[in-house]
């Protein structure tokens, strides 16, 4: 898409950047909204900027939950956020593992971040501007899928993101490796936007 070309959006990792992190997530009542992130999603939606929601959920291919039960827990997420005046706009995920499961799921995708196939698909079905976007997320693999869709990365501290911090922090981690570097470091989903939020309005 040209630059310029589509609206701006904010995609977001889902486990440990909107919710609490809990392992794979197979009960409903697992399902807790970290501190902050409605608040969060309410300031991107009072600016137009699009909230997506990309996440790999290969507990699919684990046999650990359906994508029914995916579905509901969405439905759940989608309704908590309703209920503090936010929404979301679209909620695309991964079910496959490469080497872990059985049968359809397991295989070498595209959509499985780091992949970019899940920020590609909704920057085409939503008519997003990749280049005026940010993907946030816990893990460095959220940071390399946003760069490889060209999209800037913002790393959050909550979930996994300390530990991610510290990986980028470590000796040796500048050069000849294929570390992607965030543009900037949140202490949670807030603080990440109120950031970009900042920069949009400059």
């Amino acid at each position: 898409m040209e630059r310029g070309k589509g609206q701006p959006a904010v995609f977001l990792d889902r486990d440990g950047t909107i919710n609490e992190e809990k392992g794979y997530l197979d009960r409903l009542e697992k399902l807790s909204l970290i501190p902050g992130t409605a608040e969060a999603i309410r300031l991107l939606n009072s600016r137009g900027m699009k909230v997506v929601v990309v996440t790999n959920q290969s507990g699919v291919a684990r046999g650990f939950f359906d994508e029914a039960f995916i579905g509901t827990l969405h439905a759940r997420l989608t309704a908590m956020l309703k209920q503090e005046g936010a929404s979301l706009d679209r909620i695309y995920y991964c079910p496959h593992h490469p080497t872990e499961g059985q049968g359809p799921y397991r295989l070498r995708c595209d959509c499985r971040k780091p992949a970019p196939g899940l920020l590609l698909r909704a920057c085409e079905e939503l008519g997003l501007d990749s280049t005026r976007s940010y993907m946030v997320g816990d893990t460095l693999y959220d940071i390399e899928a946003g760069a490889r869709a060209g999209i800037r990365g913002i790393l959050v501290r909550t979930g996994y993101g300390n530990a991610a911090a510290e990986t980028l922090a470590a000796p040796g981690t500048n050069g000849g490796t294929r570390v992607v570097r965030p543009v900037h470091i949140a202490a949670d989903l807030l603080e990440a936007v109120k950031w970009i939020l900042e920069r949009d309005a400059s």
